[in-house]
């Protein structure tokens, strides 16, 4: 089923429309669908690099709103939709150590899981459910997103098409990379004055709730 998905999705790039369907993915990536937009964003940039920046730029904007409807359903709806959703998405035992990382770090951790390939409505749901300051989540979305979409856009618009090879090969470590200066600072107190240690034997063994 998420071959089928992903395969449509994807046919989606090509689309006269193709950035409505590139937001309204982003949009459903950041709360409930399976499929990341990066695929769809990497093709439209490969086919329009002059355009690379805006097709970025629609992906950001629109993978923050969909964080709002995660939000959302983490805060209002877990126990009806959420805790659903996340088993139907394969994230149950994955969401109390998220839950635990976020109410440890906060802001930072939010920013550098959310620009890493780790699912973003896994994110947004457990934001909403442990009731994140939502002034802080919607600048650590957005900080995450640009970070996760923007660097694709400005290569692309940068050196075309050529940059596709590197990207493929490289953006992971490139992401790693600017995450680890952005929060290395903060991670670096944190864990050397020993709090960081404890915590994260606490949420790497948080249980999964009943």
């Amino acid at each position: 089923m998420i071959r089928r998905l992903y395969d449509w999705t994807m046919a989606k790039a090509a689309d006269p429309r193709a950035e409505w369907w590139l937001a309204l993915f982003a949009f459903v990536e950041a709360s409930f669908f399976p499929v990341p937009p990066h695929p769809v964003l990497g093709l439209m940039c490969l086919a329009e690099p002059k355009k690379a920046v805006r097709f970025a730029m629609i992906a950001t904007l629109a993978s923050v709103a969909g964080g709002m409807l995660g939000y959302a359903i983490g805060h209002f709806l877990y126990d009806t939709v959420g805790a659903q959703l996340l088993h139907l998405l394969g994230l149950t035992e994955s969401f109390p150590r998220a839950a635990c990382y976020l109410r440890e770090y906060g802001f930072w951790i939010f920013v550098a899981k959310g620009a890493t390939p780790i699912p973003f409505k896994l994110l947004t749901i457990t934001a909403g459910f442990i009731g994140m300051d939502l002034g802080r989540f919607l600048l650590g979305s957005l900080v995450s997103r640009s970070i996760s979409f923007m660097i694709v856009g400005v290569l692309f618009r940068l050196f075309g098409a050529p940059i596709k090879a590197f990207i493929d090969k490289y953006l992971g470590l490139a992401v790693a990379g600017f995450i680890a200066l952005v929060v290395g600072g903060f991670l670096a107190i944190t864990l050397l004055g020993g709090h960081g240690k404890q915590a994260n034997a606490k949420c790497e063994n948080a249980a999964p709730l009943a």
